[in-house]
C-alpha cells in the first residue's frame, strides 16, 4: 500500500516547538543554511528485508553501485608529501590514492597490469617513490606511467601506454579526497548538490583529524548507516528526550540532512512517547544543564533570564576557543551544540558542528552481506595559522569490542555502543520475520527511503528507469 496521491501524506509533525522556532530564539543566530527546511513525501511502501540479506542484491550493489559512485577515500592531510599514498577498499575493489606531485593527487586501481596482483596488500597509509609489483617486479612511476618491465625482451607485444596503471576519477572537496571508478561519472561538484554552498559557512578543510576509529559491525552496510539517519531511536536506545522534534530535509537524490537541538526538550513533543520520565514534571533549566554536563561544562547553574542551551553554548565557546586558539565568539548556538548531520549518497555523513564534529562512512566488509565497516572520524577546527599535523592511524575495533575501549572517545564511547547495540538483532530479525519488509515513518525516516530510491537508480543504470524498490 502507498499513499503518494494523498495531499496530506507526510505533513504530520510532532507537537511542540520546531527546530526553526528554537533556532530563532538562540542568543547567537544560526547561519542561513540551517534555517532552510526542505522535505518531500516520498511514499510509504515497505522496504523489502531482502535488500539487506540477499546475496544477489548485495552482488548487484558490487556490480552497479560501488564501482560507479563517488566516495571519500581519505583526507588531504593523509597525502602531505610527494609519494604519500592511501589505499582505499570497498567490497572487492581497491584503489591507490597518491600525491604524485606537489600540487597533484591521482588515483589508480590497485592492480598490476601484468597479471593483476595487488600492489599494496591492505588499506591504509604509506609512502613510495614509485610502485612495484611484489610478484614479478613490474614497476610504475608515481603518475602511473610504466617504468620498468623485467625481461622486456619477452614482451614485444606490450605497448607501454596500454600498461600504465588504470586511472580512477579523483577530485577534492572540504579537505576530503573522493574517488569514483566510473570513467564517465559526473563531476563531483554536481554530485555534491547543496553541500559546497552550505559548507562555506563551516569549512571542513580547516579541520584536522583528532581521532579515527574503524569498527566492524554485524549488519549490512545500509542497516548500519540507517541507525544514524534518524533521531527517532533516541528515546528508547539512548534513554534520552533529545531529538523528539528533529527536522529532516531532503535536498535531492544525493543529499539529505537532519538537525536535532541539544538542550531544548519540548514537553509537548514528548507526549508522543511512553512514560513520564522526561515530562512530568517538565525538566527545569538547571536539570537540562546537568544533562549537558557530559560536555565538561564549567557552569553548574543557569542564571536568571538565561537558558541551559545558551549557557552551554557560551561555556563551550570559551573553553574550546581557548583550547584551540580560536575566536569562537561569533559561532551560533546551534553550531556549538546541535547534532547537524548531512548525508551524501551512498554512505557518507558530514557534521558541521563544533562540539559534535564527526564524519562517518559505512561500507561492505569484503563480500559479507551481513557485515560492514564503520569509519568514525572526529574533526577538530585548526587554530588560526595552524597547518595540518600528521593524521593519526585508525584505531581498529572488532565486532565483540566496546567503543569504551577507545579512551580518546570519552563519554561518546558509551553512546556509540548504544547506537550499534541493536544491529545484530536487527540483521537476524530481517531473516526470521514473516513480514516481508520494514515500515518507515513518513517524516522521521524519509532520509532512509531516499537512499533506497537513489540506490535503485544505480541498480538500473543511473538515469534509467529504476526498479520497484517498494516490494509491491
Amino acid at each position: 500500500m502507498t499513499d503518494k496521491d494523498n495531499p496530506t501524506a507526510g505533513v504530520a509533525r510532532a507537537s511542540g516547538e520546531t527546530v526553526a522556532e528554537i533556532l530563532s530564539q538562540d542568543r547567537r543566530k544560526a547561519p542561513a543554511p540551517l534555517l532552510e527546511s526542505r522535505y518531500e513525501f516520498l511514499g510509504d511502501a515497505d522496504i523489502p528485508f531482502t535488500r539487506y540479506t540477499s546475496r544477489e542484491f548485495f552482488q548487484s550493489e558490487i556490480d552497479r553501485l560501488w564501482n560507479r559512485t563517488w566516495q571519500w577515500a581519505c583526507r588531504q592531510e593523509h597525502l602531505q608529501e610527494v609519494g604519500d599514498t592511501w589505499v582505499y577498499e570497498v567490497g572487492p575493489y581497491s584503489v591507490i590514492v597518491v600525491r604524485s606531485g606537489e600540487d597533484t593527487i591521482q588515483a589508480f586501481l590497485n592492480s598490476c597490469t601484468h597479471r593483476g596482483t595487488k600492489l599494496f596488500a591492505r588499506e591504509g597509509s604509506g609512502y613510495s617513490g614509485g610502485f612495484t609489483c611484489p610478484f614479478h617486479g613490474w614497476s610504475w612511476h608515481l603518475d602511473g606511467t610504466i617504468d620498468n618491465i623485467p625481461a622486456r625482451w619477452d614482451f614485444p607485444h606490450v605497448c607501454d601506454s596500454g600498461h600504465n596503471l588504470q586511472p580512477v576519477r579523483c577530485e577534492q572537496w572540504g579537505g576530503f579526497i573522493f574517488i569514483n571508478m566510473d570513467p564517465q561519472a559526473r563531476p563531483l561538484l554536481e554530485y555534491l548538490d547543496v553541500l559546497p554552498d552550505h559548507f562555506q559557512h563551516f569549512p571542513l578543510e580547516r579541520r584536522r583529524i583528532r581521532l579515527h576509529v574503524q569498527k566492524i559491525l554485524p549488519a549490512n552496510w545500509k542497516a548500519a548507516q540507517e541507525a544514524f539517519m534518524e533521531a527517532y531511536h533516541n528515546f528508547e536506545t539512548h534513554n534520552s528526550p533529545n531529538g523528539a522534534n528533529a527536522q529532516y530535509d531532503i535536498f535531492g537524490k544525493y543529499v539529505s540532512r537532519f538537525i536535532h537541538n541539544i538542550g531544548n526538550y519540548s514537553v509537548d513533543a514528548l507526549e508522543d512517547y511512553p512514560g513520564d520520565k522526561w515530562r512530568n514534571p517538565p525538566l527545569t533549566e538547571n536539570e537540562i544543564l546537568q544533562i549537558l554536563s557530559a560536555y565538561g561544562l564549567e557552569h553548574e547553574e543557569v542564571p536568571a533570564g538565561e537558558t541551559a542551551r545558551s549557557v552551554a553554548a557560551e561555556d563551550l565557546r570559551h573553553r574550546l576557543g581557548k583550547k584551540w586558539g580560536l575566536d569562537l565568539s561569533g559561532i551560533s548556538d546551534s553550531l556549538m551544540l546541535d547534532s547537524i548531520e548531512y548525508h551524501l549518497f551512498p554512505n557518507m555523513f558530514f557534521f558541521p558542528g563544533i562540539n559534535i564534529p564527526m564524519v562517518y562512512r559505512f561500507r561492505p566488509n569484503g563480500d559479507d552481506v551481513d557485515c560492514s565497516i564503520f569509519d568514525l572520524m572526529i574533526l577538530e577546527p585548526l587554530g588560526d595559522g595552524e597547518t595540518h599535523p600528521e593524521p593519526p592511524d585508525p584505531v581498529r575495533v572488532e565486532i565483540e569490542q566496546s567503543y569504551t575501549e577507545v579512551e580518546e572517545l570519552g563519554w561518546l564511547g558509551h553512546v556509540y555502543d548504544e547506537d550499534t547495540s541493536n544491529l545484530q538483532m536487527q540483521q537476524e530479525g530481517f531473516k526470521t520475520s514473516r513480514k516481508p519488509g520494514l515500515t518507515l515513518g513518513n517524516y522521521q525516516e524519509a532520509r532512509i527511503r531516499r537512499v533506497h530510491m537513489t540506490l535503485d537508480d544505480f541498480m538500473a543504470g543511473e538515469g534509467g528507469a529504476a526498479e520497484d524498490y517498494s516490494g509491491e
